[in-house]
C-alpha cells in the first residue's frame, strides 16, 4: 500500500508541477478552446501576476506533494487550484476527457488530506 500512496502522490505532483512550468515555458500544445473559454483566459491575460502566481503554487505544492513530511502542505496548497480546476470543467468544458482527469485529481487530492488528517489537528485545535 506504501508504493501504490508513493505513486500516486509521485503522478499528482508530477502533472502539477508540470502544469506550474507551463505556465513560464508554453512547452505543451493548447487543446482547442471555445470562444467562452478564449474570453475566460484573456481574462487572466489582463491580470497579469494570476497565471504566474497559480504557476508558483503548482510548482511549489507538487515539489512538497512528493515527500511524505511535506505531503499535507502541497495538498492544501494545491486544494483551492484543484477546485478551481474541477469547477472550470464542470461549468466551461463537460464534454472534454478533462473532466475525468480533474475529478480523479481531486479525487487524489482529497484522499491525501485525509491521509494526513493527524497533521491538521494543530492548526484546528
Amino acid at each position: 500500500m506504501k508504493i501504490v500512496k508513493f505513486i500516486l502522490s509521485f503522478i499528482f505532483a508530477l502533472m502539477f508541477i508540470n502544469a506550474g512550468l507551463n505556465k513560464f515555458f508554453h512547452y505543451s500544445p493548447m487543446p482547442k478552446m471555445t470562444p467562452e473559454q478564449v474570453k475566460i483566459f484573456a481574462a487572466f491575460g489582463e491580470i497579469g501576476w494570476l497565471l504566474p502566481l497559480v504557476g508558483i503554487v503548482e510548482i511549489i505544492g507538487g515539489v512538497l506533494f512528493i515527500f511524505p513530511k511535506t505531503k499535507a502542505l502541497g495538498a492544501i496548497m494545491l486544494l483551492p487550484v484543484m477546485v478551481g480546476i474541477v469547477i472550470h470543467n464542470l461549468y466551461r468544458d463537460p464534454s472534454q476527457m478533462g473532466i475525468i482527469t480533474a475529478i480523479v485529481m481531486f479525487l487524489i487530492n482529497i484522499w491525501a488530506i485525509i491521509d494526513d488528517r493527524e497533521k491538521y489537528k494543530a492548526l484546528i485545535s
